[in-house]
């Protein structure tokens, strides 16, 4: 029986935060364990260092990369419509919409990977925040290829740059599309979608059909039918 199968999943998460801490101490990279995920903040300049490390480090050996993929920061922490204070019944609840999205902020953007041990039966994610005006960092695919797919379509969505990688193109939006749709102040209106319709055996294109709107928070009021109830 493996040795690994013998010890619980809190032990293996303790034993890959204690080998992270000792392995990258002498790296500004940070190790932060919550609800029994492990999460490794590095910065931009050394991820592919890091990421080199965490392949091929004995006692990690994260041979298989799950998942690749970009965040935008730019309203995080934010709500983009707050209610003002209700009468007791819940009429004359107001909405006052409250956004201050820099699109300069520092820390805008973020590429998040996410990592399997086989071997050690642990996994692991990885965060690496990049400059808000020019968000490029240095491809995965050199330590596993099959970042490919993955990098284009965070460059798809969110405009983000990989250095070294040999085809970053497109790969979910149409030829010649202009701007990134994952941003979040990409404007839903203005613009055209392709589909295919199968009356005319085509592809058509026609004017976005996602209306911007933002959902306000529901309004609970007392319900009449149980007053007498509550009298009681």
């Amino acid at each position: 029986m493996n040795a690994t199968a013998k010890i619980t999943p809190e032990q293996r998460v303790a034993k890959l935060v204690d080998t992270l801490n000792t392995a990258f101490k002498k790296k500004e990279c940070t190790v932060d364990e919550a609800f029994g995920e492990v999460t490794l903040t590095v910065p931009c300049e050394d991820l592919l260092e890091v990421l080199f490390d965490l392949y091929g480090h004995a006692s990690l050996g994260f041979d298989q990369l799950i998942d690749l993929c970009g965040v935008d920061y730019l309203t995080y922490g934010q709500v983009e419509w707050e209610t003002s204070t209700a009468s007791s019944t819940g009429f004359g609840r107001g909405v006052d919409r409250a956004i201050d999205a820099d699109p300069k902020k520092s820390n805008r953007y973020a590429v998040v990977y996410h990592l399997l041990s086989i071997e050690n039966n642990v996994r692991l994610r990885v965060k690496t925040y990049l400059d808000s005006e020019h968000p490029i960092v240095e491809s995965a695919i050199v330590v596993w290829p099959v970042a490919d797919w993955f990098e284009r379509e965070a460059f798809d969505l969110y405009g983000i740059l990989f250095a070294g990688h040999p085809d970053l193109r497109r790969i979910l939006t149409d030829y010649g599309f202009v701007g990134h749709p994952f941003r979040k102040d990409f404007p839903l209106s203005g613009h055209v979608e392709m589909r295919y319709d199968p009356e005319k055996k085509r592809v058509i294109y026609e004017p976005v059909s996602i209306e911007p709107r933002t959902l306000v928070p529901k309004v609970i009021r007392e319900d009449n039918r149980y007053m007498n109830e509550k009298s009681n």
